[in-house]
């Protein structure tokens, strides 16, 4: 299916069978082009469930693309220890269809908007090395790599990314 940058739509908050959409699309991501498995899948739709049952919107956004009635991304903001350790960008993902077509860009953008309105001074986000166009992405909004380790917090050892994002920081 093709799909023109101006077909999309962004929906906010949870909306029924948004938690397994993004639990699916990040595991057909993942599985075939990573090798992750089960404990992944298990993780993201752990992790994504475990948000969603305390999601406050007045510090939290969930926020989904759509090509009609179809799931094509996603993006959430954490924002229940900004205190302590920043907004938590998560579960950040376009359709492979869909990809280069301004999905990513706008759901990131709508993202930092949110971060921004809410005053958040600091936000963070964990990847892995090899995941380029995405870091593309991080970087030109301002984030900045901080750290990397090798690590197996996906399931799988991989070269783990820590990028931060700072109000008022140089970009």
């Amino acid at each position: 299916m093709m799909l023109q940058e101006t077909n999309f739509t962004l929906k906010k908050d949870y909306h029924p069978g948004t938690v397994g959409r993004i639990v699916e699309l990040h595991a057909t991501y993942y599985g075939t082009h990573w090798g992750f498995g089960a404990f992944f899948e298990a993780k993201i739709a752990s992790d994504l469930a475990e948000f969603v049952m305390r999601y406050d919107p007045s510090r939290d956004l969930l926020l989904t693309a759509w090509n009609n009635q179809e799931f094509v991304g996603s993006i959430a903001i954490d924002g229940i220890e900004y205190d302590e350790k920043g907004a938590h960008l998560r579960w950040f993902i376009v359709a492979e269809n869909c990809t280069g077509k301004g999905i990513g860009k706008k759901l990131l953008s709508q993202a930092m908007s949110f971060c921004k309105t809410k005053g958040y001074k600091k936000v963070y986000l964990w990847s892995f090395k090899g995941l380029n166009a995405a870091r593309h992405l991080y970087e030109n909004a301002g984030f900045k790599l901080v750290r990397e380790h090798l690590g197996k917090e996906w399931g799988k050892v991989v070269m783990e990314q820590l990028f931060e994002w700072r109000e008022g920081a140089s970009q």
